[in-house]
């Protein structure tokens, strides 16, 4: 409400289109994936086989609205800012993506709602515990969850936003409701990242009991990841550029390919020795 009443400053030697276009294009994909996101077997505003697919197009909007906001803020802090969240968003995009395409060959689906349908049955039926698909789920979670949150730029990962080296990074220019819509666009990607995490890996709204199956069990298992995003962020430092760039390129990539390949490998050797 506060950032609804301030007053819109544009300072002089920014480019106004740019400037302006810059926080809708982070808000708005953000609220659009909410359109495929089933919080319950039937409550989902629409049901589509390629909801998967879709709400990571429109994740890819977002790097376009930080590349616009830092340049068409023509600062150094900005578009300083502006590199190192494109850089961190390319290279976390990458291990997410390879990710989400071992669970598309496990799950043979890019529908939400049928992939929390084949978790249905208990806690040993979530894709987690699920060691008969792939031995290493639960490194396919974190590997995911720890994209999704360098994704939204959460600590320690937000580069793009440190305060002791670039003031406010990509929106340092922007004040009011300019300002308000990047945070806006940003924790609303939280919540994408976090249910996309609990539809994929914890069930959806499956009961861990196999019983009672309903939108209360998405919503504790989606408060649980949200509440967990932010112990992370007040218990570790914020790193450095080379440490988040490393992380992504040396180790998650890797670990994901690898993922990958033996996920493809099982799904081959499986039937012959179990027919």
């Amino acid at each position: 409400i506060k950032l609804m009443t301030k007053q819109i400053l544009v300072p002089d030697h920014i480019d106004p289109i740019l400037f302006r276009i810059a926080p809708p294009l982070l808000l708005i994909p953000a609220v659009m994936s909410f359109v495929t996101i089933p919080f319950s077997e039937t409550l989902v505003a629409r049901d589509i086989n390629l909801g998967l697919l879709m709400i990571f197009a429109f994740a890819s909007i977002n790097v376009l609205g930080i590349l616009l906001g830092g340049w068409g803020s023509n600062n150094k802090y900005a578009v300083i800012a502006a590199a190192r969240g494109v850089s961190q968003n390319v290279a976390y995009e990458i291990p997410m993506l390879i990710t989400v395409i071992t669970m598309v060959m496990i799950t043979h689906t890019l529908n939400l709602n049928e992939i929390v349908r084949q978790q249905a049955g208990g806690i040993f039926n979530w894709y987690i515990f699920r060691w008969s698909a792939n031995p290493l789920m639960l490194v396919s979670f974190l590997i995911f969850f720890t994209c999704s949150m360098a994704e939204t730029n959460r600590a320690p990962f937000d580069l793009g936003e440190a305060e002791s080296e670039l003031v406010a990074g990509y929106h340092t220019e922007y004040s009011g409701m300019g300002f308000g819509l990047f945070f806006m666009g940003e924790y609303a990607n939280i919540v994408i990242g976090c249910s996309l995490a609990t539809l994929l890996f914890l069930g959806g709204w499956q009961c861990p009991f196999g019983l009672w199956p309903g939108v209360h069990w998405f919503l504790i298992k989606l408060y649980l990841l949200i509440f967990t995003v932010i112990l992370i962020r007040w218990t570790f430092p914020r790193t450095t550029i080379y440490g988040l760039l490393n992380l992504s390129w040396k180790i998650l990539i890797p670990f994901a390919l690898f993922n990958l390949i033996l996920t493809g490998a099982m799904l081959k050797i499986w039937p012959l020795i179990f027919p």
